[in-house]
């Protein structure tokens, strides 16, 4: 494999702390935007005084290491990877760090995610002596279902659940955002929120936005709300060219000035609910302001000795852990055809034992949840794994047909003092529910298709089940998992993803690369396999080894080979001597940052 490509220097010492931390940011922001915006219109790299990638990622796109001592943050996007960490720089900690990144994200990434979504958080607070155990906490700030919604709100075979204003959720974004700021925040809140109010005014389109705007033609030409921004002139805009969200950046002045209540009551929250209303939609003024996150301590589990720390009930958390229950039942010592044949089967159980999740608020019985992360399941399960072949769905016992987000997107970040955050927000479906309202420039999630829907079958047959049926203040299925995982040698792992129903089973073979001795970029760029149970195939990136491919097939695995099994990642792996490497999968374009 290659060493690592360092673009930056670990052994500069940290810069002093700011005196005005908040001009301070802003002025970075400003900086960077100026740079590549003038860089772009040369045709350029993304900075000028970037040296050229010493690797290619998946896909062909460029993939870096980033090599630090103080902190990382990475994300999907280097402008928001950056804004974060100019927050550390400027005294910050890694919840300052992601919420600045979060806001970043939502303004130039608002296909994936944005303040008119939801997601999760998992965050580590470091001991405070040597010795003694760390807390973990998770924030669940997903979307939840309208106080009129009800377990038939969607007509069969419609797709009134992925577009309009019923999809529409109740965003929980800025709540959760304003929760962890709450409690561990430590630079003003309205300092987080102005790097991204400066970029709303008007940035360069980079390469992943100029691709997706073109992905919905009708859309983005014949309706106003988003030609407005995305065609101003009648035709897409073009990377390279600037983009302006000013009503957006309005938004966020309002939310950064006044707090995050302007956004669940008064103006914003009138404009919105309008919008909502006129594109269908049942969401009250009443379930803004009713809306609450969910914090507790975060569901913990063990693989080879370390703690797993994530994200629990209604997301994929259980799922993962059960995976690495099961995986480490076996010597997976190397990538060999057996081991990755294993892989694929813990997958296959894994995605049987997320069908069996739900909103444990709303289910009487959660034995059936509560079960999954355990040993015993996992010693249960491990009996049917054979070495020598695979089996047909129903031999792996799900229960209900899988729904599918693709609009997420992930961010991790570490301080210097150990505090690590992993945060996963989504609109779900690329760029939502396809609503954005022209006033306040927020585009909205479509959070309800989630939800399953009664008499109705999925593409592959399989018929849904009541566990994930809507109800009014419901938290849908989720396949996010936010994950951090503390060694036993004191290394940390910070890591999660998008790609929905792909994200979980990504993490697990991110976490087995590790293990393999890939480093943190190659862990996040090795070709990936992925299976869903139905339809009965394996899908496998185009350059996974042959032999491996050969042993699949010798086992009875059907395998598609396709150019990109789509899910990104964001991984950041601290050893114990204190250096920080930190990857953002070029599935995405994405780059890390650090200092």
């Amino acid at each position: 494999m290659t060493k690592e490509h360092l673009l930056v220097n670990p052994e500069l010492p940290p810069p002093a702390a700011s005196k005005n931390t908040r001009k301070d940011i802003v002025k970075a922001s400003w900086a960077r935007k100026f740079k590549i915006t003038a860089f772009c219109a040369l045709g350029g790299l993304l900075f000028n005084y970037w040296p050229k990638p010493a690797h290619v990622g998946i896909g062909g796109n460029p993939s870096y290491l980033i090599k630090a001592r103080n902190g990382a943050v990475a994300t999907e996007n280097i402008l928001c990877s950056e804004i974060g960490v100019d927050v550390l720089k400027a005294g910050g900690n890694a919840v300052d760090a992601a919420i600045a990144a979060t806001f970043c994200i939502g303004t130039v990434a608002m296909y994936s995610s944005g303040i008119g979504g939801g997601g999760l958080m998992t965050i580590r607070i470091p001991p405070v002596s040597a010795g003694e155990p760390s807390e973990v906490f998770t924030i669940d700030f997903r979307e939840t279902a309208p106080a009129l919604a009800n377990t038939t709100m969607f007509p069969p075979y419609s797709n009134s659940s992925r577009y309009g204003g019923l999809s529409v959720g109740v965003p929980g974004e800025i709540r959760g955002l304003e929760e962890a700021h709450r409690r561990w925040g430590t630079l003003p809140w309205k300092t987080l929120v102005e790097p991204s109010i400066a970029l709303a005014k008007g940035w360069t389109i980079q390469v992943e936005l100029g691709q997706r705007i073109t992905w919905f033609p009708e859309l983005m030409l014949g309706n106003p709300d988003w030609s407005a921004v995305f065609a101003p002139r009648g035709r897409f805009l073009r990377e390279g060219e600037v983009i302006r969200r000013t009503n957006y950046s309005r938004t966020l002045a309002t939310i950064a000035s006044e707090g995050p209540d302007a956004f669940y009551k008064g103006p914003i929250a009138d404009s919105l609910i309008k919008k909502i209303r006129a594109t269908g939609g049942v969401l009250s003024h009443a379930d803004f302001e009713n809306y609450r996150v969910e914090v507790k301590h975060a569901l913990q589990g063990t693989y080879r000795g370390r703690k797993v720390y994530t994200t629990d009930a209604p997301t994929s958390g259980p799922a993962l852990l059960h995976m690495l229950n099961l995986i480490e039942k076996f010597p997976m010592t190397t990538r060999t055809p057996l081991n990755v044949h294993r892989a694929i089967e813990v997958l296959k159980f894994g995605f049987a034992a997320r069908t069996k999740i739900c909103d444990p608020a709303f289910n009487n019985d959660t034995k059936r949840i509560d079960e999954i992360p355990t040993k015993s399941f996992a010693d249960a399960v491990a009996v049917n794994i054979t070495d020598d072949r695979t089996h047909s769905a129903q031999y792996y016992n799900p229960e209900y047909d899988v729904k599918t987000d693709h609009g997420t997107s992930h961010t991790s970040v570490i301080d210097k003092n150990g505090m690590a955050v992993a945060l996963t927000s989504t609109v779900n479906l690329i760029f939502g529910s396809q609503v954005l309202d022209p006033e306040t420039g927020v585009l909205l999630n479509d959070e309800m298709d989630d939800f399953s829907t009664p008499g109705t079958p999925n593409g592959f047959g399989l018929w849904p089940s009541p566990y994930n049926y809507p109800e009014p203040g419901k938290r849908p299925l989720s396949s996010m998992v936010p994950t951090i995982v503390e060694h036993e040698d004191g290394s940390l792992t910070v890591v999660g993803g998008s790609g929905g129903g792909r994200i979980f089973g990504a993490i697990f073979q991110t976490l087995l690369n590790l293990d393999w001795g890939l480093d943190a970029r190659e862990a996040v760029e090795y070709w990936r396999v992925h299976t869903q149970l139905l339809p009965e195939i394996v899908d496998v990136d185009e350059g996974y080894p042959a032999h491996i491919l050969a042993g699949l097939l010798e086992r009875g695995h059907r395998l598609s080979v396709t150019p990109l099994v789509a899910a990104v990642v964001q991984l950041i792996v601290r050893r114990p001597d204190g250096q920080i490497f930190a990857a953002s999968d070029s599935r995405k374009n994405g780059i890390a940052a650090g200092w």
